[in-house]
């Protein structure tokens, strides 16, 4: 009985001691760009000392690392997507090539520079807001955080969240702390003309930076008691190094941001950390020096660690951290598909592109590529999506597709230049122009123009017959001019020049985004005089009329120094005097490149094979080789016959790293082995197999690819050539 009332008096002393609440820390991430991955080495030290995080305010990169850490992502989740994310992809706009649509890979060969002009329906020019629009990185992060689609409070994030941007248009901060949180994220490290603005609840957001890149205010606003501070710092050129208009905009938004950053620093109590990585080596685009930048926030932390004890709880574990390494992995079930859209296609496109099931778990990989696919079609600003829960039996997935302020019609400029130093050269100039979003099921007009050695005028009109434009008809018309040589016992006795004109129409469908079967007729006429040699050889008018069926297929990575992939096509015609042609004959066509790569190594192998099937006349019937990888050592264009046979092996090694930048220039180095024949059916000419060779420095540029080689055959022919805007 004594020992009961002893214990009742122990029970009562305590339980009359007053209950000291848990002190409550704050993280603060600052931006900086890649140099932002220092963060994830300063969580991983945190967490290893024990430092309870009740509250995580970050700017810009910050805000994504920590955005992604308060959703409940580990730190070795974060070590493992930080180095092995394709950063380069992720900070374009820019599909992977295979689920870009066929129609659009097709205007990658038309002509050299790679960028494009928009245009308003009004006929203005239309410039973007932002060098990136961001497509990628805002389905990157809708793609990590999909099991947290349904949070739109970040206060019941494992750990409460605030991000910061920049409104824009009156300068004014912006903390947000409700949301879409993948919106809110990739808004807050909208670097200005960078990056795009993002609009949220309608107004225009940038970069947090610019008035806000340490946000302590916004933590303490957030009831913690002491604040864990990560300033990244923004290092200042020396004058010697601004050296360009970029170089002083960048050192003029480092200054801002350094002026705002001074400010909050100082208001740092005793009780507070400032953990300050030494990144001085490390620059805003070393996404691929991760590593060693998580490395460096991880010791700078590891120093603070006497300071960071006082801010260690008592108490074991830590049970926000608990929850955010329990995180649910659970896909939601979609239920329903909506699409929002503001764009000239009809809803019925954009809905035919999502191959999402209803009442099966979300495919995030398929819908990835869907969302390529779309974004491709160049319709879009952007194509995002979001998952809204509908009840406990599954959720909404929303395509949000916003239409191009900057206009949807286009324009592309070009140059093709072929030189064999030896006096002798092809140069064409030319332009495209297509008109897109004629009708809602995305009908467009392409016309293309060719000027120099090969005139064209190409105008196509495109109609889709569904929404998925599986279907088509596409009416043309063209004109084109070239020389052709007429060659007897391997020499060359005259020029012709050749001009054609005529019209046609196909009927087509697409194969996924792979390729294209059309068939058609057409009807052509021309004339064939001599330019150069023998003034009694012939001059001729001729008329075509013929079917045709033509299959394309692309897997190709890359156009100009692929990795992967394979490139066909395969053009079946018979000339028909039934259609007005002066002869019957039939004609076909095959072209096959395949790549295959190991590290920076690329071998590519194909070929061309065309035959004439039938008597024709030799200058409208011919197939043309030469040139560098086309039977090196011959002029370009040199070789014409009824029938062609080339066969080759290209190998080229990458010599340069990839670079995270814009600007980026690989440089190749590589060589060829060839081996072709060229001959007509009435045994006047027959150049006999005639093996080549050719070594070659290639530089693919931002307006296209610049190819240097010297080329040898056993025919005792040798060029050095120079060929901009020509691969292979």
């Amino acid at each position: 009985m004594r020992r009961l009332l002893l214990s009742l008096l122990c029970l009562f002393a305590l339980s009359s001691l007053p209950v000291i609440a848990a002190e409550r820390v704050g993280l603060v991430l600052s931006g900086g760009a890649a140099r932002g991955l220092a963060h994830i080495g300063v969580l991983k030290a945190l967490e290893e000392q024990g430092i309870r995080i009740d509250a995580i305010a970050g700017t810009s990169m910050g805000a994504i690392v920590g955005g992604l850490y308060a959703a409940g992502y580990s730190v070795a989740e974060l070590e493992r997507l930080a180095l092995e994310l394709d950063w380069q992809q992720a900070l374009s706009d820019s599909p992977p090539r295979e689920d870009v649509p066929f129609r659009r890979k097709q205007d990658d060969r038309d002509f050299l520079i790679k960028q494009k002009l928009s245009f308003r329906d009004d006929g203005s020019l239309g410039l973007p807001l932002g060098v990136i629009q961001g497509q990628n990185l805002a389905l990157l992060l809708e793609s990590l955080l999909v099991h947290r689609s349904a949070t739109r409070d970040f206060d019941h994030l494992p750990i409460p969240y605030r991000a910061v941007a920049t409104d824009v248009v009156t300068g004014e901060q912006v903390i947000m702390g409700t949301g879409h949180l993948p919106q809110v994220m990739r808004a807050s490290m909208s670097i200005p003309a960078v990056f795009a603005p993002v609009e949220v609840d309608g107004r225009l957001l940038v970069d947090g930076g610019m008035v806000n890149n340490v946000p302590i205010d916004v933590a303490r606003q957030m009831g913690v008691d002491h604040v864990i501070v990560v300033d990244l710092g923004m290092p200042l050129k020396p004058a010697k190094e601004l050296l360009t208009v970029v170089d002083v905009m960048n050192q003029s938004i480092n200054l801002m941001m350094r002026k705002n950053s001074e400010e909050q620093l100082q208001t740092l109590t005793a009780d507070d950390v400032l953990i300050q990585p030494p990144l001085a080596g490390f620059g805003v685009a070393d996404f691929n020096r991760g590593e060693r930048m998580m490395d460096a926030g991880y010791r700078a932390t590891q120093i603070k660690a006497e300071q960071l004890a006082r801010l260690r709880t008592s108490s074991a574990g830590n049970p926000a951290l608990a929850m955010a390494r329990t995180r649910e992995q659970r896909t939601p079930v979609i239920r329903e598909i909506r699409v929002e859209n503001d764009s000239k296609v009809g809803d019925a496109v954009i809905r035919r592109h999502i191959r999402q099931p209803l009442g099966e778990p979300l495919d995030m990989d398929r819908l990835q590529k869907d969302m390529g696919t779309l974004y491709g079609l160049d319709y879009f600003e952007r194509v995002q999506y979001r998952v809204e829960p509908l009840d406990q039996r599954g959720s909404a997935l929303v395509i949000d597709a916003r239409g191009k302020r900057t206009g949807t019609d286009y324009l592309r400029l070009g140059l093709n230049l072929s030189d064999d130093m030896r006096g002798d050269s092809a140069f064409n100039i030319g332009a495209s122009y297509r008109v897109n979003g004629i009708n809602e099921l995305g009908a467009e007009w392409l016309t293309r123009l060719q000027l120099g050695d090969r005139q064209e005028l190409y105008s196509e009109f495109y109609q889709p017959l569904d929404a998925g434009s599986r279907y088509f008809v596409a009416p043309y018309l063209f004109g084109e001019a070239q020389n052709v040589e007429a060659i007897l016992d391997n020499d060359p006795i005259a020029e012709y020049r050749l001009e054609r004109y005529g019209y046609g129409l196909n009927l087509g469908r697409q194969i996924a985004n792979n390729g294209e079967i059309r068939f058609g007729i057409g009807q052509a006429w021309g004339e064939a005089d001599v330019r150069v040699g023998e003034r009694d050889l012939p001059s001729f008018s001729f008329s075509e009329g013929y079917y045709e069926l033509l299959y394309s297929f692309d897997t190709l990575d890359n156009l100009d120094f692929p990795r992967s992939g394979e490139d066909i096509g395969l053009t079946l015609r018979k000339y028909d005097r039934g259609l007005g042609s002066d002869e019957d004959y039939r004609q076909w066509q095959l072209t096959l490149d395949k790549a295959y790569s190991h590290g920076p190594n690329t071998w590519l192998f194909g070929g061309r094979y065309g035959r004439t099937l039938d008597e024709a006349e030799v200058v409208t019937s011919g197939f043309i080789l030469g040139g560098a990888q086309e039977l090196s050592g011959f002029r370009q264009d040199s070789l014409s016959g009824q029938n062609m046979a080339l066969a080759r092996m290209i190998y080229y090694r990458r010599m340069t790293q990839n670079s995270l930048l814009p600007l980026n220039f690989p440089l190749y180095l590589g060589l060829s082995l060839e081996r072709g024949r060229a001959w007509n059916n009435d045994n006047d000419f027959d150049s006999g197999y005639i093996n080549a060779a050719s070594i070659f420095l290639g530089l693919d540029t931002p307006l296209g690819p610049l190819n240097f080689s010297y080329g040898f055959n056993d025919e005792r022919e040798k060029a050095l050539y120079l060929n901009l805007g020509k691969s292979f």
